[in-house]
C-alpha cells in the first residue's frame, strides 16, 4: 500500500499534471522623490499652512508675514536657511528659466526683486501679496508674465 500524498493540494488536471496557478506580478513600487522634492514639499506644506494670515510689512510670523519671510519660513521648516528679504533671496539659490520651473522654486518679482512668492506647480504660487491683504494661492502670471523677473531654487 503506498502511503497516502502530504501537503498535496492543487487539483490533477485530466491529463494528470498538476494545475498551478502562474505567479502575479509584483505590484510597482512607489517612484521615490529625491532630497529637493521632498524638502519643496515640506516647504509647500507650510506656506500652505499660513494661508489667510495677514501680510504685514515687515512681519516675520507666526501670526503674520510679509512675502519674504513667507518664504524664509517655508524653506526654514523644510530645513533650507534663506536671507530675510526678497532681494537677497534673489541670489541665494541656482537662477532658473520658466521652463524649468518646479513647485519649491522662488518666483521674483519686477526688476528690483521686490516681491517672491513660492512656486506650488500648475501656474500658481503661495504669496504674501502685500500690507493689508492675506496670503493667498495665486497665479504667477496674476501681474502679467512680464512682471517675472527671476526664478531661484534655493535647495
Amino acid at each position: 500500500m503506498s502511503a497516502p500524498a502530504v501537503g498535496l493540494t492543487a487539483p490533477v488536471s485530466d491529463t494528470g499534471s498538476l494545475s498551478v496557478p502562474l505567479p502575479q506580478p509584483l505590484p510597482t513600487p512607489a517612484p521615490l522623490q529625491s532630497p529637493r522634492a521632498l524638502r519643496a514639499a515640506k516647504a509647500i506644506a507650510f506656506a500652505r499652512a499660513q494661508l489667510g494670515k495677514p501680510c504685514v510689512w515687515g512681519a516675520t510670523g507666526p501670526d503674520s508675514y510679509d512675502c519674504s519671510s513667507l518664504t524664509q519660513a517655508a524653506w526654514r521648516a523644510a530645513g533650507v536657511t534663506l536671507p530675510r528679504a526678497a532681494h537677497e533671496q534673489a541670489l541665494a539659490g541656482t537662477p532658473l528659466t520658466a521652463a524649468g520651473l518646479e513647485p519649491g522654486d522662488l518666483v521674483l518679482f519686477f526688476e528690483d526683486d521686490r516681491h517672491v512668492g513660492l512656486y506650488v506647480g500648475d501656474g500658481m504660487m503661495v504669496h504674501a501679496p502685500g500690507p493689508g491683504s492675506s496670503i493667498r494661492e495665486e497665479s504667477i502670471y496674476g501681474a502679467g508674465e512680464a512682471a517675472i523677473h527671476r526664478i531661484i531654487r534655493p535647495a
